[in-house]
C-alpha cells in the first residue's frame, strides 16, 4: 500500500488527538474514495458533452453572476 502525507493546520491535529480512537488514516482514505467516486461520475456525465471548458467558464460566470444580483436584490 503507498503512502500520503498530509498538511493539516495545528488546530486541527489537536482536535483530531482529543479522539485517539479514531482511525484517521481510514477516515481521509475513505472521503478520498468519495471523492473519486463522484469524480468518476461527473466525467462519464460530461464525456459526451460538446461545451469547451472556455464555455463552461462562461456560462459558469454568468450564472454565479445571476445569483449575486438575487441575493443583493433580497438582502
Amino acid at each position: 500500500m503507498a503512502s500520503l502525507t498530509l498538511a493539516i493546520p495545528k488546530e486541527l491535529k489537536e482536535e483530531m488527538e482529543k479522539h485517539k480512537e479514531i482511525n484517521w488514516s481510514e477516515i481521509a482514505r475513505q472521503a478520498i474514495m468519495q471523492k473519486l467516486a463522484l469524480l468518476a461520475k461527473m466525467d462519464e456525465l460530461l464525456k459526451k458533452s460538446k461545451l469547451t471548458e472556455s464555455e463552461t467558464i462562461r456560462l459558469g460566470r454568468k450564472v454565479n453572476k445571476k445569483i449575486a444580483e438575487r441575493l443583493n436584490a433580497e438582502g
